[in-house]
Formats: structure tokens, C-alpha cells, sequence
């Protein structure tokens, strides 16, 4: 079993034309989705291979073709942006721009960057029959355009540090970018692509014959050194969770989380198997009827070393279910492959019910000691899948920090006092920007209270407020903390636009589940995945905000696709026009192998 060689193309699902039309006809795709046909007005398409978050070197080039004008532009733009490409994105003048980390080069030799503004300095107009190359090192933060050959502004992409005639970057905004092509004009052109896979562009000119740093590709033009092509063999995909094997085993993201089916067969009991590893969190929703749901780890455990459960639809507190005397109704083990249920009813097992059963894993329960915060917590860390269990005794004091020993920095903490009637509060990392608001799981809705002590997580902590949800004096708390993984997981946001064809989400691997939440509004957790349903487009909802049996509605329409996933409904749970929604993903085969499985 190999990885595949398949290079970057445009992304139909990312089209966008001018005047807020989205997914109109005046602009078409050919030749394999290599050409992109600008007809009309202000328009835009992406490439469907995002540079990954760890950054690197990445060369490809664009030809341009027919009725040019002073408006043709390529570039990039970061992932965290809205995905459909913007009007706003090319403007003719210093108009307002308000996307963040955009770089452009326009026909008419001028470099468009972040929030409205440009420079005539260094950029070399170009017309039909031109090759505009970009090299983009994003280890130093550097951008650089070439027009047949020839860097624009005497730049060197191999100058690292220095950024030799680099054209203007924003800061380090992100190292995830979608490389770009449109118009700000109304003439009718054609940008084709070669991201390594034709140095003819479709036979419009003559073969270059060379290769990346890796080997890979037909360019043109001269690939800079250490610069790779933006392909599936040049994505990174970390050993844990890469289903070739490079580490001599079949390491599929399914073995670092996974969700299961089965139906209750109170008062038998059973063992639920075919996870393909041994869970640490198991987070259980009955989907035939209501029920609350039931989270149960290997670290929060009673004197019978079986697991307490939490409720993420209620505000309670943990629940020993051998002080109320059901015995048989907890999970009693974590197996290697799946778990076992006791016999009892109002536990994950009820007779005839039908359960899905989300599975993450640790580290097969062993716990350590972690003192990088200023209160010492007991965590249970999967570096490689960015996950960890995580618990504490709150101080009651703002300011206290917390260990969470994933070695990168967590995108999203949930947290329950396990010991009192509290909400449960959650950290997302594109609803935080102060540092402070919190998610409210059991409500749907959100918080601006002092949560997380106007910080933002690090690699190795995180910060609590005075808030008693997670930090209450003397309390134990629990935090479950996730991490993005390039190929396996991601989280993030995007902007409704009250349309059927919605917004196209890039993760750079195929979801096994994704939960949203619309953030202005009090809609809850809603979770989809491929599991309960194997076919686009996707339909069926539980939440895991409400004790509400699943609920499927063809008005909640997503496809879930190689490389992440495309909004189809106007629905206001989804996409209503300005409101915000967060994600969360987890994987089932990251993009690098998406034609090998």
C-alpha cells in the first residue's frame, strides 16, 4: 500500500462570483478541473490542496489565457477565511479589504495584500501567455511571485530568513493557505493550472521537464531549491495515524478515535467490540429515544476501578452508579478493541435501543503527574492524535494554569466540575479570541465571563478564571483537550451565507464525525457522522447539547468529501447569512490517501 501522486486542481465547490452570486455559470471549469474560465465580473477559485499547518515550501504555477485586462490576479489566502473566494478579495484601487493574510499579484503590476492595502513596488504587470509562478516559504513567512521565470522585484525564494525581494506579508496570520486565481474585471480569461501534474498547460506551450525537491512533478520553470509541489505524495501525515504504514503498521486515524453502533440488550449485558483499540473516553448517545448523554473515561474512576459517568446535556455532577446501588448498569472495562456494558437499565445498554458510541484514545489509562501549570493535574496524553484527559482541583483564584501535556496547543478544552451543578464550559479557538468567552455545551449557548483568564492556551497549559464551572475551590474538575493533527483532526469556523450551496470547509482528510455550533444563537451541539450514515448527502442529527433522539431532515443536507466538508442547506442550524459556526472533526482517511482507500 502506497500514497498516491496526485496533484492539486481547482475546487468547484470553493467558486464564488462577484456580487455575492455563489456558485453561478459564468465561470467554468475543464480539462480535469485544471482550467478555470473567468466570463463575468469579479470572481474566484481555489486549488483543493491546502498547505499544511506545519508549514514548509510549497511552487506552483498559473498560465494565463484570453482577454486579460488590468484585474487577473493569483495568490492565497488562509483557510481560516471564509472558503468561498471574495469580490473583495481582488479590488481595482485602495478599496476596503477586510480579509486578513490575503496576498495577490494583479495583472496590472501591483501586489494586493492584507486589509485594503497595495504597492506598485517590485510587481511586474502580466498579460496572456505568461506563467505566473509563486514560491511560498512559509517557515520564514515570505511570498514570492515569478512572471515566466523571472522573480518579480529581484526576489530569491532561497534566501530563508532574509526574505530577498519577498513580496508583503502579513505577519504570520497561518501557514494553512489556499493558492487562488480570479478577476476583478469583466473580461473573459482563463487561469490554468500546473501544480506539478503538466508543464504544457494543456499543450498551450512548450514542456519544461522539471521536478520539485522531492522528485515530483512537470514544471515549467526552475522549482527553487528545498520548494515542493503541492500534491498528495508531499502532504504530511504523521505515523500515528497514516494507514500505509510507514512505521511498519497499519496505522489508520480510525485507531485513535472511532465510533460504534450496537442496540441495548438489558439486563444481559455485552461487549461492543470492532473499535480497533482501546477507548479511554466513551462518550455514549441512545438514538432511537431520549436519553442523556454519557461520557465515561478510564480516569475518573470508583473504588471498583469502573468509571464514573458525566451527562453533557445536564448540569449535574458525576454519577457513581455502585453508591446507588446499580452495579450492572456502568461500563465495567475498557477492552483492547471496545468495551463492555453491564446489565441494568438507564445506563448505555437499554433493551431494544439503538446507541452510537464515540471513542477516543489516550493512552490505555495510565496517568502522570504534570506540573507545568501552577496546579499540578493528573493527565492521560496522546501526543500524536492531540488528545488528553486531563484533571484538577480548582482554586478558586484567577490565574491558576493547568498542564494539559498534548506538547501543542489545544483548539478545543471541554470542562465539567465533576463535584457540583455547573454548566459545562468549553474553549474553541475561533470563538476566544478575548481569551475569556466560553461555549456552554448543556445549553447550546455561550458566555463572556471570566472563563479562561483572557488567555490563550499554550503548548503546554492553560489558564483558568475565577469562573466555578472550571475552577471552583477545592472542587475535582475534568478537561478533555483536543489538538489539530495535520490529516486526522481540525477546528475551526465558518461564515454562513444563507444559500443551498454553502460554504466548503477544507480539514484536509475525510470526517468520521463533525459536531457544529452555531455561536449567535442557543441551536446546541449538533453532531453528524459516518458511521450512522454511510452515504451523502449526510441528514442525521443528534446533539449532544439535548437528551433528544436522533432526528434526520433533508433540510440539513452536508456531503462529507475526501478533503472536508461542503454546507448544502440554507437552514439557520447551519448557515444563516453572517452568523458564525464552529467545528470540530476528527478523521477517517487523511487526503494524502483518499484514491488509495
Amino acid at each position: 500500500m502506497s500514497s498516491n501522486t496526485n496533484f492539486a486542481t481547482f475546487n468547484q465547490l470553493s467558486n464564488q462570483e462577484g456580487n455575492g452570486a455563489i456558485g453561478s455559470a459564468y465561470d467554468d471549469l475543464d480539462k480535469a478541473n485544471t482550467e478555470f474560465y473567468v466570463s463575468n465580473g469579479s470572481s474566484g477559485m481555489c486549488i483543493n490542496i491546502a498547505t499544511p499547518s506545519s508549514g514548509g515550501k510549497w511552487y506552483c504555477e498559473f498560465y494565463l489565457s484570453g482577454s486579460v485586462g488590468n484585474y487577473a490576479w493569483v495568490g492565497y489566502y488562509p483557510i481560516k477565511e471564509t472558503p468561498e473566494v471574495k469580490e473583495q478579495w481582488a479590488p481595482s484601487s485602495n478599496t476596503t479589504w477586510t480579509d486578513t493574510g490575503i496576498v495577490s499579484v494583479h495583472s496590472m503590476g501591483r501586489y494586493f495584500y492584507t486589509e485594503g492595502q497595495y504597492t506598485d513596488s517590485g510587481a511586474t504587470s502580466f498579460t496572456a501567455g505568461d506563467v505566473i509562478s509563486i514560491a511560498l516559504d512559509l517557515d520564514n513567512g515570505a511570498t514570492y511571485f515569478a512572471k515566466n521565470g523571472t522573480y518579480m522585484n529581484s526576489g530569491n525564494p532561497a534566501s530563508g530568513s532574509s526574505k530577498t525581494g519577498a513580496a508583503p506579508v502579513e505577519g504570520a496570520y497561518s501557514k494553512e493557505y489556499f493558492l487562488a486565481v480570479g478577476s476583478a474585471g469583466s473580461s473573459g480569461h482563463t487561469w490554468t493550472i500546473n501544480a506539478g501534474q503538466d508543464s504544457t498547460f494543456n499543450g498551450a506551450i512548450s514542456a519544461g521537464g522539471n521536478t520539485d525537491a522531492n522528485g515530483f512533478g512537470d514544471f515549467k520553470y526552475t522549482v527553487p531549491s528545498g520548494y515542493l509541489s503541492l500534491c498528495s505524495a508531499n502532504v504530511p501525515v504523521s505515523d500515528a495515524i497514516d494507514p500505509a504504514g510507514d512505521n511498519g503498521t497499519d496505522e489508520n486515524p480510525t485507531k485513535q478515535f472511532n465510533a460504534v453502533l450496537y442496540t441495548g440488550n438489558q439486563p444481559t449485558g455485552q461487549t461492543i467490540s470492532g473499535l480497533g483499540f482501546k477507548p479511554d473516553l466513551i462518550w455514549a448517545k441512545m438514538r432511537s429515544s431520549s436519553q442523556n448523554n454519557q461520557l465515561y473515561d478510564s480516569q475518573r474512576l470508583n473504588s471498583r476501578s469502573t468509571p464514573f459517568m458525566l451527562r453533557s446535556d445536564t448540569t449535574g455532577a458525576e454519577i457513581d452508579d455502585q453508591a446507588q446501588g446499580n452495579n450492572n448498569k456502568i461500563i465495567s472495562s475498557f477492552n483492547s478493541d471496545g468495551f463492555t456494558l453491564g446489565g441494568s437499565n438507564s445506563g448505555p445498554n437499554d433493551a431494544s435501543r439503538t446507541y452510537v458510541a464515540w471513542c477516543w484514545k489516550a493512552n490505555g489509562g495510565t496517568t502522570a503527574s504534570n506540573s507545568d501549570g501552577n496546579v499540578t493535574s493528573t493527565v492521560q496524553a496522546n501526543q500524536a492524535a492531540g488528545f488528553s484527559i486531563v484533571t484538577y482541583t480548582g482554586t478558586g483564584s484567577s490565574g491558576a494554569t493547568v498542564g494539559h501535556g498534548l506538547g501543542a496547543v489545544p483548539k478545543f478544552i471541554i470542562v465539567k466540575n465533576r463535584d457540583s451543578v455547573k454548566n459545562w464550559a468549553c474553549y474553541h479557538v475561533d470563538y476566544n479570541n478575548s481569551g475569556q468567552r466560553a461555549l456552554l455545551l448543556n445549553t447550546g449557548g455561550t458566555d463572556n465571563s471570566n472563563y479562561w483568564y483572557g488567555t490563550q492556551p499554550t503548548s503546554s497549559i492553560f489558564s483558568l478564571g475565577g469562573e466555578t464551572e472550571v475552577n471552583e475551590s477545592s472542587s475535582n474538575i475534568v478537561a478533555y483537550c483536543w489538538a489539530d493533527v495535520d490529516g486526522y483532526s481540525k477546528f475551526g469556523s465558518w461564515e454562513g451565507n444563507g444559500n443551498s450551496f454553502g460554504p466548503f470547509i477544507y480539514t484536509g482528510f475525510r470526517p468520521r464525525m463533525i459536531f457544529s455550533m452555531r455561536t449567535d444563537s442557543a441551536s446546541g451541539f449538533r453532531v453528524r457522522d459516518t458511521v450512522r450514515e454511510t452515504h451523502n448527502p449526510t441528514q442525521k442529527i443528534v446533539w449532544w447539547t439535548f437528551d433528544l433522539q436522533e432526528f434526520t431532515s433533508s433540510g440539513y443536507n452536508f456531503d462529507i468529501l475526501s478533503n472536508g466538508f461542503k454546507v448544502r442547506t440554507n437552514s439557520g442550524d447551519f448557515n444563516a447569512n453572517g452568523s458564525i459556526y464552529v467545528y470540530g472533526a476528527w478523521g477517517d482517511v487523511p487526503f494524502k490517501y483518499n484514491n488509495t482507500f
